[in-house]
């Protein structure tokens, strides 16, 4: 049996106590690192682990062979090119950077050392997506069409004055935020787009980030994406549909406050007319957070390269990049 991976987490908000919980037995947490000493003991004192308020020390331990990295977006960049540097597998959340251009040293320098660099587009991992991959991949929907898809969540009171409403740290609103993985599972199933359209706009909240982003996005061959990401949902939303010429998927819900998950196939019969339908309901806990690292250590042990990457990350925000410009947004863009 291999040894566990020693991990290293740095940012232990919501997110890095969840990637903790998720680490099975493939994975060992060695050491965690917040600017809030507090936070940091507080899950490293879980299984012992060691706590730093300092992130660099952590890359320091020859015990680390990868680090989490589940920081605020304006340290993603910098923490993943150290970790790199100090020789450390990294998977880092999405959306990885605030602009493009932010993650192009990263990209270099993973290149470069052959560090296995895995982008938290966690969505991909839902059981729901997950299938919905298995029959898209058949061919089961035919020659794919389009996709249209929407994300949001409902306010809450002070969202505009928390830290994503504040370029400097989260690199825009909504569209970075959601965004992202709207784009990656629309590219996932379609392939790259190589024309990009879209809108983004504050249309409630008081900060000088966008609330709302559309966006419609098409391959060379006419494949299209039309996706609304938006942060005035008032009821938190996922839904996704995949058509092809012979079927639909239709997606919905994440778990939690985002409804149970469901997978409805829609199949086409020869005469048309009302199609053959089959369901999925997904009420179990979500298993996406272990199922993602468990690929992510098998990609560094088998020398593989990630399924969800620096590159999937830098497509992402090349089109939020190129929207933003088009709206207004320079400093986000």
């Amino acid at each position: 049996m291999n040894k566990p991976l020693g991990v290293g987490i740095i940012g232990c908000g919501a997110i890095g106590h969840k990637r903790a919980k998720a680490l099975g037995s493939g994975g060992s947490l060695v050491a965690c690192a917040d600017i809030d000493a507090g936070r940091a003991q507080a899950l490293a004192g879980t299984v012992g682990a060691k706590a730093f308020r300092d992130w660099r020390e952590l890359l320091w331990l020859p015990e680390v062979d990868m680090v989490i990295i589940s920081t605020l977006h304006d340290s993603l960049a910098g923490i993943t090119l150290a970790a790199i540097k100090a020789g450390k597998h990294v998977l880092v959340e999405k959306p990885a950077a605030r602009s493009a251009k932010e993650l192009e040293p990263v990209m270099a320098a993973a290149d470069a050392s052959g560090i296995k660099v895995h982008v938290g587009f966690n969505h991909r991992y839902h059981r729901s997506l997950r299938k919905a991959k298995e029959i898209f991949s058949a061919d089961s929907l035919g020659e794919p069409m389009f996709i249209r898809a929407r994300y949001g969540h409902g306010g809450r009171v002070g969202y505009d004055k928390e830290w994503r409403a504040k370029p400097e740290l989260s690199g825009g609103g909504e569209l970075i935020d959601q965004g992202p993985h709207l784009i990656d599972l629309s590219r996932w199933f379609l392939g790259e787009f190589s024309e990009v359209q879209g809108f983004a706009h504050t249309y409630y909240w008081d900060m000088p980030v966008d609330d709302n982003g559309f966006l419609l996005l098409k391959t060379e061959s006419k494949r299209t994406a039309f996706l609304h990401a938006s942060c005035t949902e008032w009821k938190n939303l996922f839904s996704m549909e995949i058509y092809g010429r012979s079927g639909k998927l239709d997606l919905s819900g994440l778990g939690g406050s985002y409804g149970v998950e469901k997978l409805t196939w829609y199949e086409m019969l020869p005469e048309m007319g009302p199609p053959r339908t089959t369901s999925w309901e997904y009420p179990m806990a979500d298993d996406s957070w272990s199922v993602e690292l468990a690929e992510f250590y098998d990609d560094i042990r088998l020398d593989r390269t990630p399924a969800a990457g620096l590159a999937d990350a830098y497509a992402a925000l090349k089109i939020i990049g190129q929207v933003y410009k088009e709206s207004g947004y320079d400093h986000c863009a």
